[in-house]
């Protein structure tokens, strides 16, 4: 048998060749997951059941996968599957799943799928709470199996890509197991915050962690609360800074009646011992500003004790307070917006006496109690033997090796805190009302939202003003853990009391949410929609190909179609209502930045992108593209374009209700939206009627003119048919999710082409003496759709010039197409390069360009190859004349627009745009202010 390692071990025959997390909604299912890619090699011949041993194997080391059903859907079915026979990737899978098991983290889900073509390559999944332990555990899933393996089939390479801590070697699961546990502790939520997350959770509330330690949103946007531990972004600053001044805190409670113990704050020991004197009878010596119990010395009486209580709080604050000593029990009261939600007795730290074992002896026992850790990764924190055991062992003529007797209680901590060692029961069904009414009064009067009471009393049963006793300490950021899991009585589930304070009933912290997909038409789909929202006064954010916007400001500049861009919105305080394209790079490599939208939207399913990640037909990106309808929420609407096949088969399982848009209204309308539409559904349709036609609402059985295309700026007096479909289905959106008709009809009337609004998608300048388009036309479906405009404005320009590039990776066909598209569209053609090439040797996309130029026609003499882009651009301009329409498709959006402004042409006799007369000589300046049939204003040299 073979240990495991990394890429420099030998070649063996499983690799890793890659690894995905997906954060949300995906591909393969709905819940988080990790993803890799395992190709077995030669292994794709060894199933399990014929590899000697492996079975028998694998179960001694884990026989806890005894209890897996699989697919057999009962316990028992995986090893059912491992004994007839099963490949190692869904060997990894559960054993992936089982480690985290052990580990404490809860996890269950899990799925192998083989790669289409490609034979002895699987997609492994299994479900994770956090990153790094899942990653983790996928590693250690492949060493374990490839340590049962023999010599000649083992040494899995490509373990990095998983995680890059090794495993224990020789591979041990029991230590593996504890390394899962360690990196879990480290990355994990603790108890307090964990308990909250998962309530909110349960409310359907969304969580994001805002850092590697316990800093959490809940909600999103404008509706988020954050929180660390029990400290809420409501949490009074001045509540939690007075909380941490006890002599302040016990000052504020007795004016407003609260029973405080009598104290003075002290410099020194002499002070210390003279106050006490003054207090008489028994005291506490603390520091004046300490937490978690440390510092704490009770039930002091002689000043021999008092001064080494002193020189022990002093290692905490300048400041100590010497305070009368209530006699009773320490009882922990948790408010939480102002009421009483659980109560705690807390017993310090103590070991009963067998008569046999010593103090060590018995506490090395009591750490043997699971539920025990170390700090707060646990419900019980481990009993650590430090000095301060030593010295109150010593006042009771005791040391840790001494030996109590059978049944003798031996504390060994001045203070009950749970973080040294106590232990808890569950007191809340007990508690006085006047106890209670203390606690609270205690937390509304320093301010604090949440806060911890310390209560000393003889029986919290009995009220404290006849038996004496009361708030000793006020606590603004208590933990959870005595009530969540006492270790006596009934757990109190405590979270949904803070999680209903800061999400009343029916509160979800979300924000309305858009997402919008398919091949074209995304981005002024969503520039559209977001408009519209805008225009009923909501904050929008907004994540598309050019950046992230939030309202007109662009607050960062990048292709931000993906989930990580999608996130920082979320994370956005200013933000009322979320719109995101949602491109197909980020859905393949994370999933979707969120679990469930309001609205969902497919525009259309056209070949593109094609070859790359496992997607090689449209009916692969196809089901790319459905993710985002299949994760609408059920009181949503789902979108889909009625006119493509593709997209319109969603229907069958988006999510939410189902509405359309098509550009084939009236007697061309295909025969199931006409039933969609007689059935009360959604549709928003064009109906021909005039220039563009008319976009027309069906809903509730109700048909209603929305406005003319013409009426739409974007659509060039309608006949710009892409942007006609691009504003039905932001209209269909924006009234599926309740928006009224008169805010989408004006706000559609206000969208155009300008740059400003919408950059990269039709800008028009006219400041040159002929007519420049700016448009990303970036594949062969696109440059189609802009060439139908450019037929219907052939009549008003001369010839039509285009520079034209595809993306590099690509297929040979399809930018083959690319070219061909553009020989049928244009009269001169400037092939250039895409800048990063994506793979492509330098000049092969301009060659496989001009192939399909040639293709479809062109002669060379039509063809001019200019591989950079701004040179092409300059090369296209430079080329027009008055008169002629030139149309550039760049890659660097903003950087082109800035060079067809700063273009400076050559002097010309510019031509008449009116009479359509190109050849007749003007004034330059008058020729280059121009009004177009069709547009909202004129355009000049500084439009």
């Amino acid at each position: 048998m073979s240990t495991s390692g990394a890429d420099t071990r030998p070649a063996g025959a499983m690799r890793v060749l890659e690894r995905a997390v997906y954060r949300g909604p995906h591909l393969f299912g709905d819940i988080p997951m990790i993803r890799f890619q395992l190709d077995l090699g030669a292994l794709e011949a060894f199933p399990s059941n014929m590899i000697e041993g492996f079975a028998d194997g694998l179960l001694a080391r884990l026989p806890t996968l005894q209890n897996h059903a699989c697919s057999l859907g009962h316990a028992g079915g995986f090893v059912q599957r491992l004994r007839e026979g099963t490949w190692l990737g869904h060997v990894a899978e559960h054993v992936a799943i089982e480690l985290q098991s052990l580990a404490g983290i809860p996890v269950t889900k899990g799925k192998t799928r083989s790669v289409k073509n490609r034979p002895g390559v699987y997609n492994v999944l299994y479900e994770y709470l956090e990153e790094e332990p899942g990653l983790l555990a996928g590693r250690l899933a492949l060493e374990l199996v490839d340590s049962l393996l023999p010599d000649e089939l083992a040494g899995v390479r490509g373990l990095d890509a998983l995680h890059g801590d090794r495993g224990p070697s020789p591979v041990d699961v029991a230590r593996a197991v504890e390394q899962l546990k360690r990196l879990e502790r480290r990355t994990g939520l603790g108890p307090t915050t964990g308990s909250i997350v998962a309530e909110a959770r349960r409310r359907g509330i969304p969580v994001m962690r805002l850092d590697e330690k316990s800093l959490v949103q809940l909600g999103w946007g404008r509706k988020q609360q954050r929180l660390r531990a029990s400290i809420t972004g409501r949490t009074s600053f001045i509540g939690v800074d007075t909380a941490s001044d006890k002599d302040l805190t016990k000052t504020l409670l007795a004016r407003s009646g609260v029973p405080v113990p009598r104290g003075v704050v002290v410099r020194t020991a002499d002070e210390a011992v003279r106050e006490a004197r003054r207090l008489g009878g028994p005291v506490v010596v603390k520091p004046l500003d300490g937490n978690h119990g440390r510092g704490v010395t009770t039930n002091l009486t002689e000043e021999a004790e008092i001064r080494r209580a002193f020189e022990v709080a002093v290692e905490h604050s300048r400041r100590i307070v010497v305070e009368q000593f209530f006699r009773g029990n320490d009882h922990r009261l948790l408010v939480v917006g102002g009421e009483l939600v659980a109560v705690a007795e807390r017993v310090p730290a103590h070991v009963i006496g067998d008569g046999e074992h010593t103090i060590r002896e018995l506490v090395a026992e009591v750490n043997k109690d699971p539920r025990r850790g170390e700090g707060h990764e646990q419900f019980l924190t481990r009993i650590k033997l430090d000095e301060q055991v030593d010295a109150l062992l010593a006042s009771r003529g005791l040391t840790v090796d001494s030996t109590p007797k059978a049944g003798e209680a031996v504390h060994l901590r001045y203070t009950a805190n749970l973080s040294t060692g106590g232990t808890a029961v569950d007191r809340t069904d007990e508690i006085h009302p006047d106890n209670a009414c203390i606690a609270v009064r205690a937390a509304m009067t320093l301010g604090l939202d949440i806060c911890g009471i310390d209560f000393i009393c003889e029986d919290i049963s009995k009220s404290v003003r006849q038996t004496g006793g009361g708030i000793v300490e006020v606590n603004a950021a208590p933990g959870f853990r005595m009530h969540l899991q006492p270790t006596v009585g009934r757990p109190r589930p405590v979270a949904p009391a803070v999680v209903r304070m800061l999400f009343p009933p029916g509160e979800t912290g979300r924000i309305p949410t858009f997402a919008v997909t398919g091949t074209n038409g995304k981005s002024t789909t969503s520039r559209m929609l977001a408009h519209i929202l805008r225009q009923s006064g909501l904050t929008v954010g907004l994540t598309n190909t050019s950046g992230v916007y939030v309202n007109s400001e662009q607050v960062l500049k990048a292709d931000a179609s993906g989930p990580k861009s999608a996130r920082m919105v979320l994370h956005d305080p200013m933000v009322d209502a979320a719109v995101f394209e949602v491109a197909r790079g980020g859905l393949l490599r994370e999933g979707l930045a969120f679990d469930r939208c309001d609205v969902g939207c497919v525009t259309n399913v056209q070949p593109d992108h094609l070859g790359l990640k496992g997607v090689d037909t449209l009916q692969d990106l196809a089901w790319v593209k459905s993710v985002v309808v299949e994760n609408v929420a059920d009181h949503g609407v789902s979108i889909l374009n009625a006119d493509d096949v593709l997209t319109a088969r969603m229907r069958r399982r988006a999510g939410g209700q189902v509405g359309f848009f098509s550009l084939r209204g009236g007697r061309e309308m295909p025969p199931f939206l006409r039933r969609h539409i007689e059935d009360g559904g959604l549709a928003v349709v064009r109906e021909a009627d005039g220039a563009g036609g008319e976009l027309v609402v069906h809903q509730d059985g109700r048909r209603r003119l929305l406005m003319r295309a013409a009426e739409i700026p974007a659509t060039l007096g309608g006949l710009a048919e892409f942007n006609v479909a691009n504003a039905l289905c932001a209209a269909a959106m924006a009234l599926g999710h309740g928006m009224k008709m008169d805010t989408v009809r004006l706000a559609l009337a206000t969208f155009g082409t300008a740059f400003e609004q919408n950059p990269g998608r039709l800008n028009i300048f006219d400041g040159h003496g002929f007519r420049v388009i700016v448009d990303y036309a970036h594949n062969p479906a696109s440059l189609i759709a802009l060439r139908d405009l450019l037929v219907k404005l052939r009549p008003n320009y001369g010839r039509q010039i285009g520079m034209v590039t595809v993306p590099g990776d690509r297929r040979d066909e399809d930018i083959r197409e690319m070219g061909e598209v553009a020989a049928m569209t244009f009269d001169e053609l400037v092939f250039r390069e895409d800048p990063s090439r994506r793979g492509r040797a330098e000049g092969e996309i301009i060659q496989l360009l001009v192939e399909g130029a040639r293709r479809a026609g062109a002669s060379d003499a039509r063809i001019h190859r200019v591989p950079d882009e701004f040179k092409a651009a300059e090369h296209c301009m430079s080329m027009a004349r008055p008169g002629d329409l030139v149309v550039l498709t760049p890659t660097e959006v903003e950087d082109m627009w800035t060079h067809v402004l700063n273009f400076r042409p050559p002097r010309r006799a510019a031509a008449s745009f009116e009479t359509g007369d190109h050849g007749q000589a003007q004034d330059e300046d008058r020729a280059s202010w121009r009004y177009y049939p069709g547009e909202r204003s004129f355009a000049g040299p500084h439009a």
